[in-house]
């Protein structure tokens, strides 16, 4: 009688993992980009994130997950699991070996969800409701999966190349950073932008704080397994997060006088972005310098360049994503180290420059075809049904014009 493959430890580390994960987008992430908009768009964002976790969660299942993890070319996956068909109690050897299939499915499902949900931080306050659904489908289909199956599917392009992304350095936050900054170019700026604008802080923290607890699953979960390289994900993760906060409010105190609560919960994501294709394959002083450099990379993005260059990426979408994944990935190149994962790879530091170059590689894919594909996206729903709200309902507010709801009562 053979002997059942699958462990029970790490079955249940990868569910669990996986409602981490949809923790984060909802509330996490729907609190954190709820609490920065104007009040009268916060339950415009929050049903954004909301109806993203539905809709990614169906698509996956008929045939997304089929695309990014299935058998096809170099660059896309085919249609052998539509309906998921084959996709099974059993393992999948090319996966994870001791969880089953659906397990590994419905994690990597989690990862589809948050991925542009993320988007909605550059083009908040101003992108009609249905047009945010076919965005969000179209994206999902011709962005997402293709750069989930060259990173991470087998017989990727870029899997094949060597490029290494633990938990989704590339294949979310830069690919979603990039399509923020194209939507938001796209878009155009919001009416009135410049006044202030953020109505609740402690939304922010709070989501912040969801999202620091749920990235546990998005980066430990990622090992597919309850072993050590898992608990080592979970301290560098940890580690960098910490880091990045106490670098940003340096940062603040240096450059403004005062550290903020904003920019503590900013450098907080900021420091999971950044660590997220590094905590399987650095140590804890690789972590170190990752969560400290970051900060002062995002906090120069959105200080500086945005308002210099004047673009209106709503919630630095792109300033936080694209730049931390950026930063997180080539630090891989530079701090990977075998001793903490055999099956990664040496960095630069230790005597390994060609990752640095395969890592760049992989950033410079991913930015130059997603930027092409979502401004086509963008410019096909835009013709196709109107992209952008009237004015006079920007000015209205989105909670009112797409959901004739109200997220206050407020007396005068």
């Amino acid at each position: 009688m053979g002997t059942n493959p699958i462990n029970a430890g790490d079955t249940a580390w990868v569910l669990a993992s996986s409602a981490l994960v949809l923790l984060m987008t909802a509330p996490g992430l729907a609190l954190f980009y709820g609490g920065m908009v104007r009040r009268k768009n916060v339950l415009g964002v929050l049903m954004q994130c909301f109806v993203c976790l539905a809709l990614v969660s169906v698509l996956w299942v008929v045939y997304g997950y089929g695309l990014a993890f299935g058998k096809g070319s170099p660059f896309m996956g085919g249609l052998d699991w539509f309906m998921l068909k084959g996709v099974g109690q059993d393992p999948n050897p090319d996966y994870a070996g001791t969880i089953p299939h659906l397990a590994f499915m419905i994690f990597q499902a989690m990862f589809a969800v948050i991925t542009p949900a993320l988007i909605i931080g550059s083009f908040a306050e101003r992108m009609k409701f249905p047009a945010f659904l076919a965005f969000t489908g179209l994206w999902l289909t011709f962005v997402y999966c293709p750069i989930a199956h060259m990173v991470w599917g087998v017989g990727g392009f870029l899997r094949g190349m060597g490029a290494l992304d633990f938990a989704g350095g590339t294949v979310v936050h830069i690919n979603a950073g990039i399509a923020g900054l194209v939507t938001a170019l796209y878009l155009g700026k919001r009416v009135g932008v410049g006044k202030p604008g953020m109505h609740n802080v402690p939304f922010v923290v709070l989501g912040a704080s969801l999202l620091w607890f749920g990235w546990f699953g998005f980066n430990a979960g990622s090992a597919l397994a309850a072993n050590g390289l898992a608990a080592h994900a979970f301290v560098t993760t940890n580690t960098a997060t910490a880091m990045a906060v106490l670098s940003w409010c340096v940062m603040e105190w240096i450059f403004t006088g005062k550290p903020t609560t904003l920019g503590a919960a900013s450098g907080a994501v900021a420091g999971l972005v950044a660590i997220t294709p590094a905590c399987g394959f650095v140590d804890i002083v690789g972590a170190l310098w990752i969560g400290a450099l970051v900060s002062v990379f995002c906090f120069f993005m959105v200080s500086v360049v945005k308002p210099k260059l004047g673009y209106d990426d709503t919630l630095d979408a792109f300033g936080v994503h694209a730049i931390g994944g950026f930063w997180g990935a080539m630090a891989v190149g530079l701090f990977a180290t075998k001793l903490v994962n055999s099956a990664g790879a040496d960095g630069l530091l230790l005597g390994n420059p060609g990752q640095v170059w395969i890592q760049f590689i992989a950033c410079a894919t991913t930015i130059a075809y997603t930027a092409i594909a979502t401004f086509v996206i963008c410019f096909v729903v835009d013709k196709v049904i109107g992209i952008r709200v009237a004015q006079e309902e920007e000015i209205m507010g989105l909670d009112l014009t797409q959901h004739h709801e109200r997220a206050y009562t407020i007396l005068d």
